[in-house]
């Protein structure tokens, strides 16, 4: 394999750094940190009612999570201080749960979890629609945006590039006339919280870095119903949630998958 990627980089192309791919030993790790990962959206789903707020939300995800060895990692991340995201309509990602975000019904709502089993991360993220109906155009967005999520992946091929994944995330966005969010992308995981390669979701010119087995890494779309513009709001003490620029509704799915000889698999559902 060492020489099949001296043979990309020989003709010019971005291929990673020998840390990035992963062994099996330490893919098997990631793939245990999945499980609880998977099983705690899972019982998050069943949360997702009206009158529930997203601190209630957290404080499941906390417990959950330590009576299963693990630890949060969004944790006192970078100053975030809570142990999940609980982003609702108009807001992108990064939304801190609290105690006077009340879901209702008709609101979508995405939970970013990420889990640390034995120091192996798995990240992965669902959106929500409180009572199960919504506006129509509010539901084709979530759907659309899973599917963005789902073409990604399979775009996620071995010796092909990490642009890929942009460039067939466009395609369907185009389609809708949504707005893909520029300002933030999919990683390197596993190993770490946050690392290579950075997986945009928009048409890129450059063919990005050489996609191989033994990479660790998420597609997370964030499609917006308006403009791809989006903004920090500035009332937000850490500095953490992002909105749209226009006030519309957002979207976002997420998977880890780890790339094999035969394809991408799914790490964390």
């Amino acid at each position: 394999m060492d020489e099949k990627v001296l043979s990309f980089q020989k003709r010019g192309k971005l291929v990673p750094n020998r840390n990035l791919i992963l062994s099996p030993e330490q893919i098997d790790g990631i793939r245990e940190a999945g499980k609880v990962n998977t099983e705690l959206l899972d019982r998050v789903q069943d949360m997702i009612k009206e009158g529930v707020t997203t601190l209630q939300i957290d404080e499941f995800v906390a417990e959950f999570t330590a009576k299963h060895g693990g630890t949060c990692a969004p944790f006192n991340y970078e100053g975030f201080p809570k142990h999940c995201c609980t982003s609702i309509n108009d807001c992108v990602c990064h939304g801190i749960p609290k105690e006077e975000d009340v879901l209702e019904n008709g609101d979508i709502i995405n939970v970013d979890v990420t889990t640390i089993i034995n120091g192996y991360y798995a990240d992965a993220n669902r959106t929500f629609i409180v009572g199960g109906e919504t506006e129509p155009e509010w539901e084709k967005l979530v759907r659309v945006t899973k599917e963005c999520l789902e073409a990604g992946i399979e775009a996620a091929q071995p010796w092909h590039f990490i642009n890929d994944i942009g460039n067939v995330i466009q395609t369907i966005c185009d389609k809708h006339h949504y707005g893909i969010v520029r300002d933030l992308c999919g990683h390197g995981v596993g190993l770490k919280f946050h690392e290579e390669p950075e997986v945009c979701h928009y048409r890129q010119k450059k063919e990005g870095m050489l996609i191989v087995p033994g990479m660790v890494f998420t597609i997370e779309p964030m499609i917006n119903m308006g403009t791809h513009k989006v903004f920090i709001d500035a009332d937000d003490p850490y500095g953490w949630e992002v909105y749209t620029e226009d006030g519309m509704p957002s979207a976002q799915w997420e998977k880890t998958i780890v790339i094999t000889e035969n394809g991408p698999e799914v790490i964390t559902e």
